[in-house]
């Protein structure tokens, strides 16, 4: 089923800097919770995402990432996911992140 353009639009990606990793132990899957910066204008957000096949949580630190900010706050056990961390999934459910290739401005859209 093809999008239409201003379905598209109002998909809202946008560059972060994660700021913060945690484990999860409460998730069902392995995964982390991030605490990220979206600059000043959408600000700091949660989210957990399934990404401990790939990542530890040292290198995660500090590096930027594209998530979806506009989708419904979602409850996941007793932590609230406030965005959607974006990454290419594997044929085993290893997820690799998708990121700009340089140092950008946190918040800016992806079009």
């Amino acid at each position: 089923m093809d999008l239409i353009w201003t379905e598209f639009e109002r998909v809202e990606m946008r560059v972060g800097t994660i700021l913060e990793v945690n484990d999860f132990p409460e998730a069902r899957k392995t995964a982390y919770q991030l605490t990220i910066d979206f600059g000043a204008t959408i600000g700091i957000r949660k989210t957990s995402a399934q990404i401990t096949k790939r990542y530890n949580k040292e290198e995660l630190v500090n590096r930027q990432i594209i998530a979806v900010v506009n989708f419904p706050k979602k409850q996941i056990g007793k932590f609230m996911s406030e965005c959607l961390v974006l990454g290419a999934v594997g044929e085993e459910g290893d997820v690799i992140l998708l990121a700009p290739d340089f140092k950008i401005e946190n918040g800016l859209r992806i079009g």
